[in-house]
C-alpha cells in the first residue's frame, strides 16, 4: 500500500489499548494508571482501526490540539512526533470533544445559512468569470458566519441573553438560546459551501448564449440545475459508509476548517487557546490589509520576474518567466505576493495543508509541463507558433479565431459540407499537452487505486456493509444515536431517483439532444468513478479529473452532437464532483458532531439555492460583459477561459471527435494516452515491491501526469512561491517543529485564506467591476500598462 496514502504509514498503538467504544465514557481507575506513557509503531495491519486515547497524567483525557503535551504526541524519545498517520489527522489535529445538548435548530442557523447562501452564491459565480478561477472558501463563510452569529447572540432577545432577557419557553430559546455554538455555525458553514459550489450547467447555459445565441426557457434552466446539482449528492450520500467513515478517509483540507471552529468555539479559558486565537484573527487582519496593495495599487506584485524586468521586449521571457496576467506565461521563478493566487483560494490544493508526497508529484509534474510546452512551441509541433502560447480558444490553422457556427446546422449538429469548406478547427499546442496529461492521468489514476488503496477500500466497504466501521468520531456519535439520528438510506436513494426523473424531463423538454440511454450511461459512469475520485481525494488530497474522460464516451456514443455532449459531461462528471462535495461536507459533520439529519438537511437546501442564484447572476454577468468573455485575453476583472474552454471542448469532441481524435487524426494521441496512462504507475509498483524502502510508493504518479497541462492557462506566477511554502510547512516545520506544526500550521491556513477571501469580496464590489463599475487605480511603477510584471503583451 502506498504511504502517500495516509493510513499505510505506521500507525501509532500503545501497550494498553482501548477501544472506539471506550472513548465516550471515563476511564477507571485501574485504566488510568496502567497506560503506559511511551508509545509504540507497528506496521499498519490495514484492518487495525482501534485508537487508544491516553492520558496526561492519571486524572485527565488527552488534551485538545492547543496542548503543549499530551502523550499521544510523544515518540520513543519522548520528542513529540510528526504527523503522519491517518490516526495522527484524526486524534491528533482534531478534538474529540462533543456537547449532545447543544441546540442547532435555531434562528441564528436558518438566517445565517440562508443569508450566507445566497451571498456566497452570488459571489462565486461572480468569480467564475475572473482571469483566475478563485472560490468562495469555506474559511471566508466561516468568518463570516462567526462575526454574524456573535452579533446575533448579543442583540436579540433570550433566556440567557442578560441585555435582553426574556422568559425560558421553546420560542425564545429558538430566537436566542444563548452562546453561538460550534454546531449551529458547523450548519451555516456547510449550507452556504453547497450553495458556493458552482453548477457545471451554468457553462452550459453561458455557452449557449455566448456561441450559440440560445436562450434555454428558465424553468427548464432551473430544473435541469436541480436535477444535475442533486444527483450526485444522492450517490455521495448512499455511499458514506466507506468513502466518510473510516478513520482512512482523512480530508487533509478539511483540517484548516476543522482547526477554526476548534480555536472560535472550544478552550476559551484556557491561557494555550487565547495564544491560538490571537495568532488567528492578527493574521487575519494582517493579510486583509496587506492584499489591498498587490491586487490594487501594486499589481506587478503579484509576479515579480527579474528577467521580465530584465528583457522587457522578449517574447520568450514573457512565455517562460511572465505570468502576472492570464494567459500570460509560465512565471518561472516568479515571485508572488499575492495571497490569493499563493494561497490555497478554497481548492483542494493548498500548501500549507497538502500531504508532501502530494505535493512534490504535483511539482514533479509542473516541471514536466514547462519543459514540454517549451519543446513543442518551440518546435511547432501541431502548427503551434501560429496560435498564443496560451489560449483555450479554437483557431483556424492561420492563427484567427474559430467560428464553429461555420460548420453547424440550425439544429447544432456537424454539417459536413460546411466543415469541408471551412476545414478542421486547432488547439494551440500548449492545450493539447494539457489534454493528453489529463487522459494519461485518468488511465493512471485507476490503476493506482487497485493497486496502492484496492485492498483497503474493499475492506472499507465489507466493514460498512457489516456494521463493523471503527473510528473513533464516528463510534462517539454512534454511541449517541438517540441524540444523532441516522439519515436513512432511503433518503438518499430518493433523491437519487427523483433527480434523475427530473433530468430526463428536462434533457426532452429543454432539447438537449441527449438519448435517454446516454443519460443512464452517463449516471452509470458517475457511480462507477465516484469512490475513486472520492477516496483519493480523501487520502491524498488529489482530486482526478474526470472531464475530458466523459467527453471522449459522450462523442463515441452520440457524436456529431456538441450540444448532447455538453449534457452527457454534466451528468457524468458534474455528479461525481456534487458526490465528492457531499462526502466532504458529510466528512466535516463527523468530526464537528453535528448531527447527521441537520448536514442533509444544510446540504440539499444549499445547492437548491445556489443553483438557483447562480443563474441569475450568469445572466447578468453575460449581458454586461458579453465582447470581453468572448476575447481572447479578456481583462484584468473579467474573462470568459472558463467558458470558451468548455465550449471548444464540446465542439471538439462533441462534433468533432472522429476527425479529430481518431487514431489517425490530428489529435488521436489524446484518447491514446489513457491506454498508456493505465501502464504508468506499474513501473513504480514493480520497483517497490523489489526494494519497499526505497519510497517508490510516494510517487503518485496521477497527480504528476495531470500537473503536465498545470500550466496551460490563467495566472502563473505563484507556482514557485508554493513550492517554497511547501518545502517550509510539510517538509522543514512538520519534521523539526511538530508540535508548533500540530498547533498553529493549519490554523496558518485558515487565517491567510480567510482573510484573504474576504479581502477580496471587498475589493470585487467596491473598486473590481463585480458592482457594475471598475475602479482602476492610477498607472504607476508598481501598476505598469500593459502586463503587470513588465513582460511584453504577446496579445
Amino acid at each position: 500500500m502506498a504511504s502517500g496514502a495516509l493510513p499505510s504509514l505506521p500507525v501509532l498503538t500503545f501497550r494498553k489499548n482501548l477501544t472506539v467504544n471506550d472513548m465516550t465514557k471515563e476511564p477507571s481507575k485501574d485504566e488510568k494508571t496502567s497506560i503506559k506513557a511511551v508509545p509504540t509503531e507497528e506496521p499498519y495491519s490495514g484492518n487495525d482501526e482501534k485508537i487508544n486515547l491516553s492520558y496526561v497524567d492519571s486524572d485527565t483525557f488527552v488534551g485538545d490540539v492547543y496542548e503543549d503535551l499530551r502523550v499521544i504526541d510523544l515518540g520513543d524519545d519522548g520528542k513529540e512526533r510528526p504527523i503522519v498517520t491517518a490516526n495522527d489527522w484524526s486524534l491528533r489535529l482534531i478534538s474529540l470533544e462533543d456537547d449532545p445538548t447543544l441546540p442547532v435548530w435555531t434562528l441564528r442557523l436558518w438566517f445565517l445559512s440562508i443569508g450566507l447562501s445566497c451571498f456566497g452564491a452570488v459571489l462565486s459565480e461572480i468569480f467564475a468569470f475572473r482571469p483566475q478561477t478563485v472560490y468562495v472558501s469555506q474559511l471566508f463563510l466561516q468568518t463570516a458566519a462567526f462575526i454574524l452569529g456573535k452579533i446575533m447572540e448579543e442583540l436579540l432577545p433570550g433566556p440567557l441573553n442578560p441585555r435582553f432577557p426574556t422568559q425560558n419557553n421553546a420560542f425564545w430559546r429558538f430566537i436566542n438560546p444563548g452562546r453561538f455554538n460550534i454546531k449551529e455555525h458547523v450548519g451555516i458553514v456547510i449550507m452556504s459551501a453547497a450553495a458556493t459550489h458552482g453548477a457545471l450547467a451554468i457553462n452550459i447555459f453561458a455557452a449557449d448564449d455566448l456561441f450559440y445565441n440560445v436562450t434555454m426557457n428558465p424553468a427548464i434552466a432551473i430544473f435541469t440545475l436541480l436535477g444535475s446539482q442533486l444527483l450526485g449528492y444522492g450517490l455521495g450520500g448512499m455511499m458514506r459508509g466507506f468513502l466518510v467513515y473510516p478513520t482512512s478517509m482523512v480530508f487533509p483540507n478539511l483540517i484548516p476548517t476543522i482547526q477554526m471552529f476548534d480555536v472560535l468555539h472550544r478552550g476559551h479559558d484556557n491561557q494555550l487557546q487565547k495564544k491560538r486565537v490571537k495568532f488567528f484573527w492578527t493574521l487575519f487582519i494582517i493579510i486583509f490589509f496587506w492584499q489591498w496593495i498587490p491586487e490594487y495599487f501594486a499589481p506587478l506584485l503579484t509576479g515579480l520576474s527579474v528577467f521580465c524586468l530584465a528583457r522587457k521586449n522578449s517574447a520568450w521571457v514573457t512565455r517562460i518567466f511572465g505570468g502576472a496576467a492570464g494567459n500570460e506565461g509560465l512565471g518561472l521563478f516568479s515571485l508572488c505576493f499575492d495571497w490569493n493566487y499563493v494561497g490555497s483560494g478554497g481548492s483542494a490544493y493548498g500548501a500549507l495543508f497538502q500531504p508532501i508526497q502530494t505535493q512534490l508529484s504535483l511539482y514533479t509534474g509542473v516541471l514536466i509541463c514547462i519543459i514540454s510546452f517549451c519543446a513543442v512551441y518551440a518546435n511547432n509541433v501541431w502548427n503551434a507558433r501560429n496560435f498564443p502560447f496560451l489560449s483555450q480558444l479554437l483557431f483556424f490553422e492561420n492563427g484567427t479565431e474559430y467560428d464553429q457556427t461555420l460548420i453547424l446546422n440550425d439544429d447544432f449538429t456537424l454539417n459536413e459540407d460546411k466543415l469541408a469548406v471551412v476545414g478542421l478547427p486547432w488547439y494551440t499546442a500548449t492545450q493539447t499537452v494539457s489534454k493528453i496529461g489529463a487522459s494519461l492521468s485518468f488511465g493512471a489514476t485507476i490503476t493506482h487505486i487497485i493497486v496502492w488503496h484496492g485492498k483497503e477500500l474493499w475492506g472499507a466497504l465489507l466493514a460498512a456493509r457489516a456494521g463493523t466501521v471503527e473510528d473513533a468520531h464516528y463510534e462517539k456519535m454512534k454511541a449517541r444515536s438517540i441524540v444523532y439520528k441516522e439519515v436513512p438510506f432511503w433518503w438518499y436513494t430518493a433523491m437519487f431517483v427523483a433527480s434523475m426523473a427530473i433530468s430526463i424531463a428536462t434533457n426532452y423538454t429543454g432539447d438537449s439532444e441527449l438519448p435517454w440511454w446516454a443519460f443512464f450511461i452517463s449516471v452509470g459512469f458517475a457511480t462507477f468513478f465516484l469512490p475513486i475520485i472520492s477516496a483519493l481525494y480523501a487520502i491524498l488530497c488529489f482530486v482526478p479529473g474526470t472531464e475530458d474522460v466523459a467527453r471522449m464516451l459522450g462523442a463515441a456514443l452520440v457524436p456529431g452532437r456538441p450540444r448532447a455532449n455538453m449534457y452527457f459531461t454534466l451528468y457524468a462528471y458534474n455528479s461525481t464532483e456534487q458526490g465528492r462535495s457531499m462526502t466532504r461536507d458529510l466528512k466535516m459533520g463527523q468530526y464537528t458532531k453535528l448531527p447527521p439529519r441537520v448536514t442533509f438537511t444544510m446540504q440539499c437546501l444549499g445547492a437548491v439555492i445556489g443553483a438557483l442564484l447562480n443563474y441569475l447572476i450568469m445572466k447578468i454577468v453575460i449581458a454586461s460583459n458579453r465582447e470581453i468573455l468572448l476575447s481572447v485575453q479578456g481583462t484584468n476583472v473579467w474573462s470568459g477561459a472558463a467558458i470558451q474552454s468548455f465550449n471548444s471542448d464540446a465542439i471538439s469532441w462533441g462534433a468533432l471527435a472522429k476527425q479529430l481524435y481518431s487514431p489517425s487524426g490530428r489529435y488521436g494521441i489524446v484518447p491514446i494516452s489513457i491506454l498508456i496512462g493505465l501502464a504508468v504507475p506499474i513501473p513504480f509498483w514493480l520497483l517497490h515491491r523489489k526494494w519497499p524502502r526505497a519510497r517508490f510508493d510516494s510517487i503518485i504518479t496521477p497527480m504528476i501526469t495531470v500537473e503536465i497541462g498545470y500550466l496551460a492557462g490563467g495566472i502563473n506566477s505563484s507556482v514557485f512561491n508554493t513550492f517554497l511554502l511547501c518545502i517550509f510547512s510539510q517538509f522543514f516545520i512538520r519534521k523539526y517543529h511538530p508540535r508548533w506544526f500540530r498547533k498553529y500550521n493549519f490554523l496558518l491556513s485558515a487565517a491567510l485564506d480567510g482573510g484573504t477571501e474576504v479581502m477580496v469580496f471587498v475589493y470585487s464590489f467596491a473598486v473590481g467591476g463585480a458592482g457594475g463599475r471598475v475602479v482602476d487605480f492610477p498607472n504607476w511603477a508598481l501598476n505598469p500598462v500593459g502586463n503587470p510584471d513588465y513582460c511584453k503583451r504577446l496579445t
